[in-house]
């Protein structure tokens, strides 16, 4: 290993996951494990891509609080973004800044909410239209409750003139008049208090532009709807500062950092995945991340002399039922699945010449597609520096937490 790659094991996998391997090799089980070295380097290379514009950490992609913990503690991360409002109550506990991610009509949690000055001081909700509004003064009319944060979300797909809608489907918000229009209701009703917009360019940031085949058409997409966000967003903002004094402006994900941080109108951008970077995150021009992030599973019979069969496997990532989201074998080189089985929830039978050298007990590394699904899979990440196991850290299952 030359001097220059000291610092980029991963780079070298035939010492990578072997190392991994030898750091577990008293532990049994299908297990998951996040690589020190590699979060380190994924966690700095975010804050060089973000150019100084600061990043709320998206929970959802981690879901580990010693992990998003530590990522706060980096000069330059500042505070979370949330997937559900039970979990932003719990992680306002210990972080001042929690915004929600996704509109809530949790009842029970909106009244924790309600009641506890403190979480209403720490917590952000998001909300897309004033029935949500409603739905928390149908909890505790405002006359009997602190002030409630809320933020807007703003559409961020492209309505590209011939193709359509591109983008996921997310705020009915899309131009700047219907934005304001809500900002309006917000700025009028007692209970109240807008304090930042929100928008997720979805098409941009989890859509990898060096994957292969139609990569130059992602890359036309991607630059003609940067530029018509660009032009949209900052009519958004200038109409929204007319009617409210905004906190932040928050924009982008893991994939888009760099065009995000660029955006004047921008005063934070957002990143989860990118801490552990699961294998979608591989086919992007802008950014190599380390495979920060693994999981383990042992091999426990063997059909055929070129099939080795793990027990478990099936842990799909969220999105279309598509083979991208399916977890990927890396290791030993040269695994896959058989396309009549895929991965199993019990089983995963996986073909290749290195399954001929693989016995009964070896184990096989995977990546999981996206980033903080695997959580839910496991009650522990094993910390490996090196190749050894440095410490052991609960997810949020292990601490007996389920959002959704």
């Amino acid at each position: 290993m030359s001097a220059g790659d000291a610092g980029t094991p991963w780079k070298h996998p035939d010492r990578y996951w072997p190392a991994m391997s030898h750091a577990v090799r008293d532990v049994s089980g299908p297990l998951a494990v996040v690589n020190v070295a590699a979060l380190r380097y994924n966690a700095l290379d975010m804050l060089v891509r973000s150019a100084g514009v600061p990043i709320r950490v998206a929970s959802k992609s981690v879901r580990v609080r010693e992990v998003v913990d530590a990522a706060l503690g980096v000069p330059g991360y500042r505070g979370i973004l949330a997937f559900t409002l039970p979990e932003a109550l719990w992680l306002s506990e210990t972080c001042e800044d929690v915004v929600v991610g996704y509109p809530s009509v949790d009842r029970g949690a909106i009244a924790e909410l309600l009641r506890d000055e403190r979480a209403t001081s720490r917590v952000t909700l998001m909300v897309d239209d004033v029935a949500q509004l409603d739905a928390v003064d149908a909890v505790i009319p405002a006359r009997n409750r602190p002030v409630v944060r809320v933020a807007i979300e703003a559409d961020a797909s492209w309505r590209a003139p011939a193709l359509g809608h591109i983008g996921v489907r997310r705020s009915p918000l899309h131009e700047p008049g219907e934005v304001a229009t809500l900002a309006r209701a917000i700025a009028a009703r007692p209970g109240f208090r807008l304090v930042g917009v929100m928008m997720y360019e979805a098409q941009i940031a989890g859509q990898g532009d060096d994957t292969g085949s139609g990569d130059a058409v992602i890359r036309w997409m991607q630059s003609r709807s940067g530029h018509e966000l660009r032009a949209r967003r900052a009519a958004i903002v200038a109409a929204l500062r007319d009617i409210a004094p905004l906190e932040f402006v928050n924009a982008g994900g893991t994939g888009s950092l760099e065009l995000s941080a660029a955006d004047q109108s921008v005063t934070e951008v957002t990143a989860g995945s990118g801490f552990f970077a699961g294998h979608l995150f591989d086919g992007y021009r802008a950014f190599d991340p380390a495979p920060a992030a693994a999981f383990s599973l042992e091999v426990v019979r063997k059909p055929a002399a070129d099939i080795a069969t793990v027990l478990g496997g099936g842990w799909v990532a969220s999105g279309p039922p598509v083979a991208s989201r399916q977890a990927k074998p890396v290791w030993p080189l040269g695994l896959r699945t058989l396309a009549r089985e895929g991965t199993g929830e019990v089983q995963t039978p996986l073909q290749g010449e290195a399954a001929r050298s693989l016995s009964i007990g070896d184990r096989v590394w995977f990546r999981h597609a996206k980033s903080g699904e695997l959580a839910e899979r496991v009650n522990q990440y094993h910390l490996i520096d090196g190749d050894n196991v440095v410490a052991t850290v609960p997810t949020y299952r292990g601490e007996g937490r389920a959002f959704l």
